[in-house]
């Protein structure tokens, strides 16, 4: 049981203006694991109030890049010794299993940071350019106070994957993750302090939804970074619109993984068990719709359907655990649901489509594949969050390529081919921001974000840092 008393305000630890607080709930067992502090509109301001403070100060604003790597190279080291603690925890209240997501997305935090310093120290952080009329000096400044807000499927990833860009920038910050899965966060707030960063720099808030609303709208906070829902996203969006100030939205996906005519079957099924069923389902790039030509359509359906059909779901804690539990009661039930409405819409049930036997607690949906779906079905259009995928017969790449981009969402993709060369130009047609070819992985150092109803800006590589800066011009006539 874990039961943190504080926040991290100001470079201290300091008691909540309020006295409420948040339970957390492990959804594997479906048992209260702890509880953490509600942070109210007061403790936003002090927050917001330490990190503005800080930020026009100067003194970390205006430090040497040196420096700032420095700082967060010591976050790396002050997380090192606590990882397995973290992983713990975090396997706890979001039952991603160990031997999967919910250990690597822990493990992996040095290795980001170390990436994140490499592409600080690879950028031009200032240019000379020559006009008709004046030499110019273009330098990049910090935007400011940065709020980061995190969703629940990946908290300790995400705080990183914006905490260290922005730290890296020059800007101070606020951290607020999803009241869903707190507790981990909360050490690596910890971790935070033991880096002895300037008082201010670094400031952790533990709070639901009007925690989150007044740090969004918070006038002293220059730019909000969000990843979650889209619909929460478009509610951000609008209301920093409202007062001209900047955001950076990580929203929702739809991705499609395309198999073309002489593609390796085995190779889509490993994409889609990658992405797809990594996280109980629960990842906002998941290749939950897979287009197979109509004359392998039967094959592709029978080799996912079997490879879908033989994870093993379970207790997350267990290393042999391939699928474990949604969040939430609320999140399974949804699941549950679409699956049940894609049915009445004329979707075939290949594998799954319920609870698991033999697990009377936790939030449990079985791994699922759908096969004749059509792309105007529901389950085709909306995320689920979840261990479905829904399998898409198509006739040709123009076909493929249609019903690809036929989606609100943008973020990622997949081309299975034996012609690289054919599979790269048909993914240069996705309206994605990211395709891999014969594969479901990532790249740190190229930027990270979607079109359409998938965000707004990206996350790593330098386009992640220069997120979190403003290019000014000083001119001086020729």
């Amino acid at each position: 049981m874990s039961h943190p008393k504080e926040l991290f305000i100001g470079g201290r630890w300091v008691t909540p203006h309020g006295g409420e607080r948040i339970d957390v709930v492990n959804p594997a067992t479906e048992q209260v694991i702890g509880s953490v502090p509600d942070a109210d509109a007061a403790d936003v301001d002090a927050a917001v109030g330490a990190a503005r403070a800080r930020f026009d100060a100067g003194d970390w604003s205006e430090s040497d890049l040196a420096e700032r790597i420095a700082a967060v190279t010591r976050i790396a080291e002050a997380i090192k010794p606590r990882t397995e603690e973290m992983v713990e925890l975090l396997v706890a209240e979001m039952g991603s299993p160990v031997g999967g997501k919910g250990g690597s997305q822990v493990r992996m935090l040095p290795t980001l940071i170390d990436y994140q310093v490499r592409a600080a120290q690879a950028m031009s952080w200032r240019d000379e350019r020559t006009g008709p009329f004046s030499q110019s000096e273009v330098r990049y400044a910090p935007v400011g106070v940065v709020g980061a807000v995190v969703s629940w499927n990946g908290p300790l990833f995400l705080a990183i994957q914006k905490m260290v860009p922005a730290l890296l920038a020059g800007c101070t910050t606020v951290l607020k993750p999803a009241p869903d899965a707190p507790l981990a966060v909360q050490a690596l707030a910890e971790c935070f302090d033991a880096a002895d960063l300037p008082p201010g720099v670094v400031n952790v808030l533990q709070g639901g939804l009007p925690a989150g609303e007044a740090l969004v709208a918070h006038p002293g906070v220059d730019l909000i970074s969000f990843t979650g829902s889209t619909a929460a996203g478009a509610s951000i969006g609008a209301r920093c619109a409202a007062d001209i100030r900047r955001c950076v939205l990580e929203l929702g996906g739809k991705s499609a993984a395309v198999l073309l005519d002489d593609g390796d079957v085995e190779k889509l099924v490993g994409a889609v068990l990658g992405t797809t069923f990594a996280n109980n389902g629960q990842v906002c790039y998941a290749l939950s719709r897979v287009l197979a030509p109509a004359d392998r359509y039967q094959e592709t359906v029978e080799r996912l359907g079997a490879a879908v059909g033989a994870l093993r779901v379970g207790d997350p804690l267990d290393a042999a655990t391939e699928i474990g539990p949604l969040i939430s009661a609320r999140q399974r039930d949804r699941v549950l649901a679409m699956v049940a409405d894609a049915v009445r819409q004329g979707a075939r049930v290949v594998t799954g489509g319920g609870r698991p036997a033999g697990l009377p607690a936790g939030y449990y949906v079985e791994p699922t594949v759908l096969a004749d779906v059509d792309n105007t079905m529901t389950i085709a259009q909306e995320e689920v969050f979840g261990p479905v995928v829904c399998v898409i017969p198509y006739r040709d790449d123009e076909e493929a390529v249609a019903i690809a981009n036929d989606s609100p969402y943008g973020l990622g993709g997949a081309v299975i081919g034996a012609d690289e060369e054919r599979a790269r130009a048909l993914a240069r047609r996705l309206r994605t921001g990211m395709v891999t070819i014969n594969g479901s992985t990532t790249n740190w150092a190229a930027p990270f974000g979607g079109f359409k109803r998938s965000g707004i800006g990206r996350e790593y590589g330098p386009e992640g840092i220069r997120t979190f800066l403003e290019p000014q011009s000083i001119h001086q006539p020729a």
